[in-house]
């Protein structure tokens, strides 16, 4: 079992920056890839950034070269640094963390912080 509690949201101008944290708590969080998704009202979830137990990342065309997304296992923690933020990145950030054990996925949610960009 894991639980997630995201926390870092906010609201910024246009051009700032903000740290997203998502922190877990439970065992073998180092076996879990997490995704971080954001959800706007009246669109469809999408998928920001992720990063897997052995540290590649991944990220959406939307946000690359401005969002970096970082994990300390020792901390049993993940980041996402957003810089150069832009309006249209105003959502609800989620973290979600998946494992693979005997070919079922054991998948959880935290539940979610409020990024708001003004222009």
């Amino acid at each position: 079992q894991v639980q997630l509690v995201e926390s870092g949201g906010g609201l910024v101008q246009a051009g700032g920056s903000l740290r997203l944290s998502c922190a877990a708590s439970g065992s073998r969080f180092s076996r879990y890839a997490i995704n971080w998704y954001r959800q706007a009202p009246g669109k469809q979830r999408e998928l920001v950034a992720d990063i897997s137990s052995g540290g590649t990342t991944n990220y959406a065309d939307s946000v690359k070269g401005r969002f970096t997304i970082s994990r300390d296992n020792d901390k049993n923690t993940v980041f996402l640094q957003m810089d150069s933020l832009k309006p249209e990145d105003t959502a609800v950030y989620l973290c979600n963390a998946v494992r693979w054990i005997f070919g079922s996925p054991r998948t959880y949610w935290g539940q979610g912080t409020q990024v708001t960009v003004s222009s």
